[in-house]
């Protein structure tokens, strides 16, 4: 493998290499982290940073377009490819789409995380596709002798109609390679959108439902070993001992160590978070000889000291700290109410909240809980590795790839242009994959065996390993006076071990009074990142609460949130309120028209809920029945403004995905801790919805604007929480407050 440095800018952008047979190949870059105005948009910037890809047209016209941004089903390796290809007026049926390699050297941001792939990567996307079309203009141009203002593409075809010739991209790929970047390009209008806009199926749908290899745990390799791993039966405890004497002699078994995921100095990302770091490791031919073998282990458990780890997050340095001992529901949800009543840290304060609340004619107040949750993707987390003294080469299902490069470096002592780390599409990740400890794991692994090996987890050993969804708790207080107009709020919110608040979201900035307090308890159970962090609980607690309080204030609960948000539109509170309510108002009416809030069915329960997350406004109408005495959810409206959507049929899936993992998780879901160890270890005790359990349709619709495009993987899951809830008010007269709702046992339906 030839290792290259190679530096990208205005000059060099596209840099000009003939491929074999007249076409050409064409570098580009595009920002990850930029918004620029319309008339820099107009400009090339003399430096180009952050993601880079490339551009392949072949001689027959034919364009290869690599997609750099992991894919965990959020529909990237079509969307982002179909930005290219609007802006380089190709016909999408001549389009082939690769998963890009990981290239540091190039790429500084191939992640999936936060719902940001499209929002940041959309202006300079389109330059791409832009830059690459004026160039074979250009090359038109002086082939025909005629100026290049005269020349017009469409679909693949460069046409000059004056003179009535005309030409496909590939024949005039060669010398359009040969043409400097140009100093600005145009981008199409938003009216002249062909393919952005347009259903698109999935690249890879045909191979996905046909089988064929594209997950990690489908990689294969010659002489390769298979691994697993065996780590401690609770949080709060580490390996003491191991005997290995009867697994070591059992068929197909290679070798049985112990390794340190990380060494004690190694400086660590929060990427890098890992329940248990010391593990035993059991190599073999097949993962049923190494299973049986490791069950043979004869291994013994001591208790874990208290500890602090320092991590980096971006620049900001993070500690966390892991209490001693064994942690248990029980304890978690009395110390979690406890603290709920407790003064805590005010985060923001408007008005006079306190007297409000002293001088209230009635206060209502109600707590609000949700558990652990595991991620649960449907394919165990797994790697490939094959270290050796020159190169370590990694395949499988990463969503931080460029992170965990720079991890495995640091473990390994080799330099980052010796590692190369190929992404496999995920099977499940929206955060779980984000923390790539396993990806560690196999390379130290490899390294120790000196062979090619895949690390492979079964799905009680992601469930007990941990970066779960937090517990969390909130209680929210309002005040009314005497004619029951809100003059005061309050939020106090916290978790295990972070709090969900984002203190200056709606309805902040709608009150005159208004406070928020969060707080936090320590924890030895490992967390990280669920879909829509944080928000996936706060929105339902907070939407559950909102429209409690419009009933007992006697209005309609969508016309209450309205009212509120047309004073934080015309005469807003604060400073720093980090939300349009234009557009969230916007949401609001679009799926109360869609719905017919309003001309409701006999029998049938509806729930409403509206939430901003990630730059994007859902508002979510939920239908139930009661059959038999048990609610079925019928229908669900939803209304998205996610700005210009790329894929229509993309988005409408993702948004369906993210409804229907809501409604599970609001009723079933829950993973709980007796002596430090789960209950909960694979899917006959942990609740998942069940298929005839979903919605029996969802109706999703976009808000049609011209606003650059925001997150959307996201931004559905939380608010359908808040529906669920308030349907089931309607249906059974009972308020709900602690979830899961139905208790991971009642089945719907």
């Amino acid at each position: 493998m030839t290792l290259i440095k190679t530096t990208y800018n205005r000059r060099s952008f596209l840099k000009t290499t003939t491929l074999a047979g007249g076409g050409m190949l064409l570098g580009f870059s595009w920002l990850a982290s930029c918004n620029p105005t319309p008339e820099e948009v107009l400009s090339m910037p003399k430096e180009w940073f952050d993601i880079n890809g490339y551009l392949k047209i072949g001689e027959n016209g034919l364009a290869t377009i690599l997609s750099p941004n992991p894919e965990i089903g959020q529909n990237v390796k079509t969307s982002m490819p179909m930005i290219v290809a609007e802006e380089l007026d190709v016909d999408w049926k001549n389009v082939i789409v690769e998963q890009a390699p990981l290239n540091t050297d190039i790429f500084t941001r191939q992640l999936a995380g936060g719902s940001q792939s499209i929002r940041q990567g959309w202006q300079a996307l389109r330059m791409a596709g832009a830059s690459a079309r004026h160039m074979l203009k250009e090359a038109a141009a002086q082939a025909w002798e005629a100026p290049i203002e005269e020349v017009t593409t469409e679909a693949g075809i460069l046409y000059h109609k004056n003179s009535g010739r005309s030409a496909g991209y590939g024949e005039m790929a060669s010398a359009a390679a040969k043409i400097p970047v140009p100093e600005e390009v145009q981008l199409k209008d938003v009216k002249d959108f062909s393919i952005i806009g347009t259903p698109r199926k999935n690249v890879d749908g045909q191979k996905i439902v046909t089988g064929q290899p594209l997950f990690g745990l489908d990689y294969r390799r010659d002489g390769m070993l298979i691994a697993m791993i065996a780590h401690p039966p609770a949080f709060g405890m580490r390996l003491k001992a191991v005997d290995d004497s009867a697994a070591r002699n059992m068929p197909g078994i290679r070798d049985i160590f112990t390794i340190n995921t990380y060494e004690e100095d190694q400086e660590k990302s929060a990427f890098d978070t890992s329940a248990f770091t010391e593990l035993v490791v059991v190599v073999g031919n097949s993962t049923w000889e190494v299973m049986n073998a490791r069950k043979a282990l004869d291994i013994e458990w001591e208790m874990a000291p208290e500890s602090t780890t320092e991590m980096s997050l971006f620049g900001r340095t993070m500690t966390k700290r892991s209490p001693a001992g064994l942690e248990n529901t029980n304890s978690h949800v009395e110390k979690m109410k406890e603290l709920g009543v407790q003064k805590a840290k005010v985060v923001r304060r408007d008005g006079d909240p306190e007297a409000a609340f002293k001088n209230a004619a009635r206060v209502i107040e109600r707590s609000y809980s949700a558990p652990f949750l595991a991620h649960n993707c449907m394919e165990p987390m797994n790697f490939f590795a094959h270290v050796t003294a020159d190169k370590a080469e990694l395949v499988g299902p990463i969503q931080t790839p460029e992170i965990m490069e720079k991890s495995v470096s640091a473990r390994l002592d080799m330099p980052p242009e010796k590692i190369d780390i190929q992404m496999t599409r995920m099977g499940g990740g929206f955060g779980r994959r984000l923390y790539g400890h396993f990806l560690v794991e196999a390379a130290v692994i490899s390294q120790k065996m000196n062979a090619p090996v895949k690390l492979v987890y079964t799905r009680e050993d992601d469930m007990s390993f941990g970066a779960y969804r937090p517990a969390y708790h909130a209680t929210y207080r309002a005040a009314l006076d005497e004619n029951n107009n809100l003059i005061g709020f309050h939020v106090r919110a916290g978790g295990i071990p972070e709090s969900p608040l984002a203190a200056n979201r709606f309805p902040a900035g709608a009150l005159d009074n208004y406070i928020a307090e969060e707080w936090s308890l320590d924890s030895n159970i490992t967390t990280g990142a669920f879909r829509a962090p944080r928000s996936n609980f706060i929105a339902g607690a907070e939407q559950s609460f909102l429209d409690e309080l419009a009933e007992a204030m006697g209005k309609d609960p969508i016309e209450f949130r309205l009212e509120l948000l047309n004073r934080a539109k015309t005469s807003p509170v604060g400073e720093d309120n980090d939300y349009d309510a234009d557009r969230y108002a916007g949401v609001l009416e679009l799926v109360r028209e869609k719905s017919g809030w309003g001309q409701e069915q006999p029998g049938v329960h509806r729930g409403v809920s509206a939430y901003f997350c990630h730059n994007s406004y859902v508002a979510q109408i939920l239908d139930m029945v009661l059959e038999d005495g048990k609610p079925v959810i019928q229908k669900v409206h939803c209304a998205i403004d996610c700005g210009i959507v790329v894929n229509p049929l993309a988005a409408t899936n993702l948004a369906e995905g993210g409804i229907v993992d809501g409604i599970g998780h609001a009723l079933y879901s829950q993973l709980t801790f007796k002596e430090g160890a789960p209950e909960q270890n694979n899917f006959d005790a942990y609740r998942l919805i069940r298929h005839h359990e979903a919605p029996k349709a969802i109706e999703v619709h976009f808000v049609q604007n011209e606003i650059g495009p925001t997150g959307l993987g996201e931004p559905p899951f939380p608010p359908i929480m808040g529906a669920v809830a308030n349907a089931l008010y309607r249906a059974t007269g009972k308020r709900f407050y602690e979830q899961p709702f139905l208790g991971g046992k009642q089945v719907l339906g």
